[in-house]
């Protein structure tokens, strides 16, 4: 039995310059962070002959003899067919998966499915991939077998986990840079973010064709702000390494003020009410989590003002989820041969220390 689990993310700036369209004429850059919120997979072995894949999250269960009758399209279960089709092995398994968040809420979830089954895959065939070829693995899948409009920053932080600048390169290389402010920025950093749901979960896919096609099309208004939202992610990351985080909290603001302008379905009306609410309840900066439209609003507030800012946003009906940072990206919780009595468990072990 193995069971596998992979974090999702909050983004803080460069969103948008890390899809193709954008990265492959430009370079894109973006800074981010895993949270303690995962998704996990867990898999044990059959003797039948069948695959079963049953989604918690999705209350679906759908088996299948063998990777022939399986159909990527139209499931729902469309992320966990395509990693075990890519990889094309015959292998007769159970997979659980479920998740501590709902899906479509802005925080990557679909990306770490999809880095999630792949290495719970992967580490069942003794096939280990690294982190970059398991983020771009997973990159593959989504964007060029499952044809969605996504851009690669979801499934580095997946498969890396932590604070990480992340450099997209024109010619599709990656590179990808901690970032350790150090112990007391970092602490304060983690107390000042703060993370309510507005309760519309949504897919971005049909934001991100938009600005693609944007991109595409060179539209100068997109494109501008683009570039500004790059700009600011460098200049986030450099704010974060020497601890001005008043500094860093003002460019989330203006990060979030130009992605407004890449497409006019990035916010709405409810989501500048409550952003501004926020501003004038004491957060120094925000933006809401992924492509926009929906999912959590993400909003930087120094603990004097704190509860001041959950008291006008409960008014409101947000709901707070409290977090704390990751740092340690996809990992083999339990790879156990003798609950199933496998022969393809155990082939090794991973001693992962506490967080601190």
């Amino acid at each position: 039995m193995l069971i596998v689990r992979s974090p999702v993310r909050i983004s803080f700036g460069g969103g948008g310059t890390d899809l193709p369209a954008y990265y492959q004429q430009h370079g894109g850059a973006v800074l981010s962070t895993t949270i303690n919120k995962y998704f996990y997979t867990i898999l044990g072995s059959r003797a039948d002959q069948y695959i079963q894949i049953i989604s918690s999250d999705l209350r679906l269960c759908e088996s299948w003899r063998g990777l022939s009758a399986m159909d990527i399209q139209g499931s729902g279960l469309e992320i966990p067919v395509a990693a075990l089709k890519d990889l094309d092995r015959e292998i007769y398994v159970d997979l659980f998966l479920a998740s501590e968040i709902p899906p479509g809420t802005g925080l990557g979830s679909s990306a770490s499915v999809c880095v999630n089954v792949l290495k719970t895959l992967t580490s069942y065939l003794q096939m280990p991939l690294s982190k970059h070829d398991l983020a771009e693995r997973a990159f593959h899948i989504a964007r060029n077998v499952l044809q969605r409009h996504v851009g690669k920053q979801d499934e580095y932080a997946a498969a890396f986990g932590g604070l990480n600048f992340i450099e997209f390169q024109p010619d599709g290389g990656s590179s990808v840079q901690p970032i350790d402010p150090g112990p007391s920025t970092m602490t304060e950093l983690q107390n000042n973010l703060l993370l309510f749901f507005t309760g519309a979960a949504h897919h971005s896919w049909g934001i991100l064709a938009e600005q693609e096609r944007s991109t595409q099309d060179n539209d100068r208004k997109s494109l501008a702000a683009l570039h500004e939202i790059k700009e600011l992610a460098f200049r986030m990351r450099d704010a974060l390494k020497s601890g001005e985080l008043r500094g860093f909290a003002s460019m989330l603001n203006e990060s979030w003020l130009a992605k407004k302008r890449v497409s006019s379905k990035i916010s709405n009306s409810r989501i500048d009410a409550l952003y501004d609410l926020a501003i004038n309840s004491g957060a120094m900066g925000g933006k809401i989590t992924g492509a926009g439209g929906g999912g959590f609003l993400l909003l930087y507030c120094e603990s004097p003002h704190q509860d001041h800012l959950r008291n006008a946003l409960a008014t409101e009906g947000l709901k707070e989820m409290t977090f704390s940072f990751d740092f340690q990206g996809a990992q083999v919780l339990v790879n156990d041969p003798f609950i199933d009595n496998d022969e393809h468990s155990a082939s090794r072990w991973t001693f992962v220390p506490a967080a601190s």
